[in-house]
């Protein structure tokens, strides 16, 4: 299929380069640094070649999430975005850019966002799930109370939030201890990602803001296919659960899902039947993952043409507003 939108597209600064080191397996790190790096060359001849017309870029994982100090958190964002920024400016016929957001303050994240997407024309933001604060032991989930003014900006900008996978900080997670395998894309990225938008959806987030848009990748961190037994069980043991809907309808309505990293037709397929062809959406999770592994397993998916085109590329217009 040629025309397709990419939107979990990574690039990387020279200070958050670090973060990506761990996820070098499979390649060398030299050729991960310079794909990180590379705003313009390689990464658009990567598109053309695999039939990507547009790609949404965001700042690799945890960056900005993980700078406990709040004021380094804000000069960092506004940098990441600026340098973004400058890249989109060159190909905005390929380019967009998410947010990088200092979510430790969320008023300042709330400012950040308004900036960029007013005057840097971006499509949304990204955040790498939690946020580190204080000693950076501390972490905060934007469910909390705090964020209540953060999410009516959000609303009221109507730009969809995409929350993108962490690692768990290793102290409060020993469940991990002796098993390193099990940690980043291999499970703790997926459960890490779930749980903080199940605290989402459960706090009656989308209820007072029901124009909001969140994104999860990987074909949703394995929700849509846990929504029937979670919605089954809350409806047996609710506790003073906030949420007046199911998680079920919250996927059907405010969420849209993507394919990055996740390109398997039984589990596509799967997604397509809990939420919908109109709420999937193609991406790759360029540099960790293959640009030909992910356009061709999509271009030769036994799918309905329409559901393609839907998901390859029509439903990411419709969102993002593109105009081409």
């Amino acid at each position: 299929m040629m025309g397709k939108i990419a939107l979990e597209e990574h690039f990387a600064l020279p200070e958050t380069l670090a973060d990506s080191t761990r996820y070098a397996t499979g390649h060398s790190w030299s050729l991960l640094e310079q794909r990180l790096l590379d705003l313009q060359d390689h990464r658009l001849s990567e598109m053309d070649a695999h039939g990507i017309a547009f790609a949404i870029l965001s700042l690799n994982s945890p960056a900005i999430q993980a700078v406990a100090d709040r004021s380094r958190a804000i000069e960092v964002a506004r940098r990441a975005n600026d340098v973004l920024a400058e890249a989109v400016a060159r190909r905005p016929d390929r380019l967009g850019g998410f947010a990088a957001l200092p979510l430790q303050d969320p008023d300042a994240a709330a400012e950040e966002l308004t900036r960029a997407i007013t005057k840097l024309g971006f499509k949304g933001a990204l955040a790498n799930g939690f946020s580190q604060v204080s000693s950076g032991e501390d972490v905060v989930y934007y469910d909390h109370p705090a964020y209540a003014s953060f999410w009516r900006r959000v609303e009221e900008l109507e730009v969809p939030f995409y929350l993108h996978p962490r690692e768990p900080l290793p102290s409060r997670e020993p469940i991990y201890d002796g098993h390193p395998w099990l940690l980043g894309p291999v499970w703790a990225f997926a459960a890490e990602t779930a749980v903080h938008a199940l605290r989402l959806m459960c706090s009656g987030l989308f209820d007072r803001h029901p124009r909001l848009t969140l994104i999860l990748g990987h074909l949703g961190e394995g929700l849509p296919y846990n929504a029937w037994r979670i919605d089954h069980r809350l409806r047996k043991m609710p506790q003073g659960l906030p949420a007046r809907r199911t998680i079920t309808e919250y996927l059907r309505s405010n969420v849209f899902l993507t394919t990055s990293g996740n390109f398997r037709t039984p589990t596509l397929v799967d997604a397509i039947a809990e939420v919908g062809a109109d709420r999937v959406l193609f991406s790759v999770d360029y540099p960790f993952e293959e640009t030909d592994d992910a356009a061709e397993w999509f271009d030769n998916a036994p799918l309905l043409e329409a559901d393609r085109l839907r998901i390859g590329s029509e439903n990411a217009t419709r969102l993002f507003k593109l105009r081409f």
